[in-house]
């Protein structure tokens, strides 16, 4: 029987003021996160640079309207999440190291297939293509880094990754922003090209992954009975050996548990459409805070998650402290949705001092429902399918997204009622979650007593 190979030791968080440039030096000296942090440090970067222009060139270059944006984003991410529940299972029959590889691939060149786009049905065919690769990279990406690491440092790598991504992102985006300021069509298209061209640039960083990152191979065993058949020259039938017990594969569609964990996490995920899409607007319409609080905000948030996300991180490889991170997301939900609420009816110098202080809270609550969801993830996924685990959960989160937007402004149409509304759904997911982790744990630390009585 053959067996998996021995998990890569990541090194140990760096703690204190050393801050998050010591951590991430420390995380290169471990060769499969240092090809990973490398390749999305560069990739992400393309990524951040895309997503600077990207509506902008939709409606003023090719002259799509805010309609049919939607439909490209939501025709995109709907195909994005069946690509994760697929290309999880794949990752463990064929090799999470070639989809990625395919998937990084796939997703530069459509990039910048972008720059060549002249009307709606063109981006909505290259956008179809976006929302597959980028999802199978995704999917094949949380297999590998299930496979390659133990239990704590799979969070903790998964949060490097994280604190990277938003680093890239953002200096991506500052790059944009030239092509914002000439604001040509040539600009545009020139920064669109380069966007993919760095986005290919991370592949053959990933070609360095070594193959004990993919799952092992499983040899079918011959059947027992030819051998033991007796024959014509012997009086008695040849004793056969034993024959190698076929383990029937593990499947996260028949883990009712996990399942209900990674629905539970969809929904507190809508919190980054209500970043993204709904608190802007709520500025806008809704509040007497000046526009420009929005890019404050976002640059707030990013600031948090970069300093963060690691050591909150830290622990939520066990399922009880991953419930109980996931609680304290709730509650501070919770009471970013009344700050934001409150903004409303204040004069504008309150309403930006309310707009921070939710800002903030929304802030650490992302950090700890991802360091939650994270754990519980990785936890409560069956060994023998990682890839398979980690696309399903995956493409809740997609589902999560993609419903996201229509939601949040839904519920934001109702005004103050529209925010109650919202920080009950949040604070329902996040105890739904807690509950689950926590009983999970109990089991955990029976199945842990028998093995040591033993």
């Amino acid at each position: 029987m053959t067996t998996a190979p021995p998990p890569t030791t990541a090194p140990p968080p760096a703690r204190g003021a050393r801050g998050v440039r010591v951590r991430l030096a420390a995380a290169l000296s471990d060769p499969v996160l240092r090809i990973l942090v490398t390749s999305t440090a560069v990739g992400r970067i393309g990524r951040g640079v895309f997503l600077a222009v990207t509506v902008l060139y939709f409606t003023r270059i090719v002259g799509l309207s805010a309609g049919e944006i939607a439909v490209v984003l939501t025709v995109s991410a709907g195909l994005g999440v069946a690509a994760s529940a697929i290309t999880g299972h794949l990752a463990d029959r064929i090799s999470a190291r070639r989809i990625l590889l395919a998937g990084m691939t796939l997703d530069g060149v459509a990039l910048v297939a972008y720059a060549f786009a002249a009307d709606f049905w063109a981006v909505l065919a290259i956008g179809a293509v976006v929302g597959v690769a980028e999802s199978a990279a995704n999917a094949a990406r949380m297999a590998i880094i299930a496979r390659a690491f133990d239990g704590p440092r799979r969070v903790s790598a998964r949060a490097i990754l994280r604190t990277v991504t938003n680093i890239a992102i953002a200096a991506g985006a500052a790059a944009g922003g030239l092509a914002l300021l000439a604001d040509t069509g040539l600009a545009y298209r020139a920064a669109i090209v380069a966007a993919g061209l760095v986005v290919l640039a991370g592949v053959p960083i990933m070609r360095g992954l070594p193959p004990r990152v993919d799952a092992p191979r499983v040899v079918p065993a011959a059947p027992a009975a030819d051998s033991a058949a007796p024959t014509a020259d012997s009086a008695e039938p040849t004793t056969a050996a034993p024959a190698t017990p076929v383990v029937r594969r593990a499947s996260p569609w028949r883990d009712a548990r996990y399942l209900a964990v990674t629905a539970l996490s969809a929904v507190f995920g809508m919190q980054f459409g209500l970043a993204e899409v709904g608190v802007p607007l709520w500025i806008a319409h809704d509040t007497s805070a000046p526009t420009a609080i929005v890019a404050a905000l976002l640059i707030l948030n990013t600031v948090i998650v970069v300093i963060f996300q690691v050591p909150l991180s830290r622990g939520t490889h066990d399922v009880r402290r991953a419930g109980t991170v996931t609680a304290g997301a709730g509650v501070l939900m919770v009471l970013a949705c009344a700050l934001y609420a409150g903004a409303a009816p204040v004069v504008a110098w309150l309403a930006v001092a309310l707009l921070i202080a939710a800002a903030v809270a929304h802030a650490f609550a992302e950090v700890m429902s991802q360091a939650g969801g994270w754990g519980l993830s990785f936890e409560l996924a069956d060994p023998r399918a990682p890839g398979a685990y980690q696309g399903v959960f995956s493409m809740g989160f997609n589902l999560g997204a993609m419903a996201a937007p229509i939601v949040v402004t839904a519920a934001l149409g109702l005004g103050l009622a529209g925010w109650a509304l919202l920080a009950v759904v949040f604070a329902a997911s996040a105890l739904g979650t807690t509950l689950i982790a926590w009983r999970s744990a109990k089991g955990l630390d029976a199945v842990d007593g028998r093995v040591s009585a033993a």
